[in-house]
């Protein structure tokens, strides 16, 4: 076992730990959010669709993302292309 932090570790190629934990369910939460974005675009404005996708990414980045970022998705989803966010239940490190 292979300590990063306090809260962080890596055991047999996973990265396990609260902090692990936390990432794991940000990942589920945005993926969550892009799959709601997607059933509800069609009666949602490009602004509203575009915010959307900007605060699902957000949350699982938990960092400002660039608007072109933002717009290719937006553009993605405004188009039907689903925009799959598989997250498993445990995270690998190379």
């Amino acid at each position: 076992m292979t300590f990063i932090e306090p809260g962080l570790y890596i055991h047999n190629g996973f990265a396990e730990g609260p902090l692990a934990d936390a990432a794991l369910s940000r990942a589920a939460r945005a993926g969550q959010l892009l799959h709601e974005l997607q059933e509800q675009a069609p009666t949602m404005t490009d602004d509203q669709l575009r915010d959307g996708v900007y605060q699902a990414l957000r949350r699982f980045a938990q960092d400002q993302r660039t608007m072109c970022q933002v717009d290719s998705i937006t553009a993605l989803i405004r188009r039907g292309v689903r925009i799959d966010w598989p997250v498993t239940d445990r995270l690998a490190c190379a």
